[in-house]
């Protein structure tokens, strides 16, 4: 419809405009205008430009340019055909130049009025139409106003569009870093629990049939720490199957924080590496307690997975306005051996301690790993404290 609405608006208004526009006598005026073979051609003439405008405008949408151009030479014969007489306006020359300089061809549109106004202006002195200053201004501003109205519509235009392109970026990134963030916790939870369920089931294996209580401990053991993982999977997925349109749904299990730091530092030990937890943090906000507790629970499953270590210690502490996190060992294993590169990744390892970075610096701390002089390996981070913290809602 809209693009069909010109085109009926200008036919109705320059066809019947040409057959109605002499008059005189009674009956139809258009009766007189066919009196004389001259005046007829002339009426033909006339209703033939009037028919250009529409047709032309049907392939508007197209060819924007090219029928500008068409239009404005219509346009100009027309003007020149009525003379001085008070025509109808030619309608359709407005709705082409604002849709040759909306669709984008500004060029076609600026040199098809130029030209032809000029060229409208010249020949009609050299046919000897003498116009009146008032009307070749009152063209001339018309012309222009059109031409600011489609340039204002076209501006508008195109920052609608750039809107549309930055909303379009802005969701594109967000669900990017929403994913980066799901296989991160995806990584942190299935890694520690994997490898705790991997160890548990070596030592059920090795003590089946020497001690079965402790093959026992370990087959439960290994069935907590599987509840637990698919808890969490299950928590992090929920995400995934949560309504587009609506809100999200709660999750099914709490995200981790620094109280469940006592019981990963347990069932590290139930493996055979005795974790010592010195924590002198006092209240923190919640994204940096996932990110703490995620950054111990990695750097605790290397230490079982890589550094064949018997001793781990864990450290947090509040200084110099950060929270300081340090997990350290006494092994000589793997884990001991590499220095992590400036992305957190070990020669030939994982992605382990590149996640522990992007968690500290996606709150703007920072991290560092490596073997300690005297043996063993060595985790430490901080992380800012901020006074207004970014995951709580701001209060009155």
């Amino acid at each position: 419809m809209r693009l069909w609405l010109p085109v009926i608006v200008s036919f109705f208004v320059q066809v019947p405009a040409v057959l109605f526009q002499r008059g005189g006598g009674a009956g139809p005026p258009w009766r007189e205008a066919v009196a004389t073979s001259s005046d007829l051609g002339h009426v033909l003439a006339q209703l033939a430009l009037a028919l250009v405008g529409p047709i032309a405008l049907i392939g508007a949408r197209r060819f924007p340019g090219p029928v500008v151009a068409v239009v404005a030479v219509a346009a100009g014969v027309d003007l020149l055909l009525s003379g001085n007489a008070d025509g109808p306006p030619y309608i359709s020359f407005a709705f082409a130049i604002g849709s040759a300089i909306v669709r984008g061809a500004r060029v076609w549109a600026w040199v098809s009025i130029a030209v032809t106004w000029i060229g409208t202006i010249g020949l009609s002195s050299l046919v000897g139409i003498e116009w009146q200053p008032w009307r070749v201004a009152g063209i001339t501003v018309g012309i222009l106003l059109v031409v600011g109205a489609a340039e204002g519509l076209r501006t508008r235009s195109e920052r609608v569009a750039e809107y549309r392109r930055t909303v379009a970026t802005r969701r594109q990134t967000e669900v990017q870093a929403e994913r980066v963030r799901i296989a991160r916790e995806l990584h942190d939870v299935l890694a520690h629990s994997l490898s705790q369920i991997n160890v548990q089931a070596s030592v059920g294996l090795h003590l089946m049939e020497k001690q079965p209580d402790k093959a026992a401990e370990a087959l439960a053991s290994i069935k907590e720490t599987s509840k637990t993982a698919l808890d969490e999977v299950r928590s992090v997925l929920g995400v995934l199957r949560a309504d587009p349109g609506g809100e999200p749904g709660a999750p099914l299990v709490p995200e981790p924080d620094l109280s469940r730091l006592a019981g990963l530092a347990a069932s590290v030990t139930a493996q055979g590496v005795e974790v010592t937890l010195d924590d002198r943090l006092g209240e923190v906000p919640q994204a940096t307690q996932l990110a703490i507790y995620r950054i111990v629970q990695e750097s605790l499953t290397n230490v079982v997975r890589h550094a064949h270590a018997s001793h781990a210690r864990v450290e947090l502490e509040e200084s110099g306005g950060s929270y300081r996190v340090t997990v350290s060992d006494d092994g000589g294993g793997p884990a001991a051996s590499p220095v992590a590169d400036v992305a957190g990744r070990r020669p030939g390892g994982g992605r382990g301690l590149l996640g522990m970075h992007e968690r500290a610096e996606l709150l703007g701390g920072t991290l560092d790993a490596g073997p300690m002089p005297g043996g063993g390996f060595r985790v430490r981070a901080a992380i800012p404290r901020k006074d207004d913290d970014p995951t709580k809602e701001d209060t009155p």
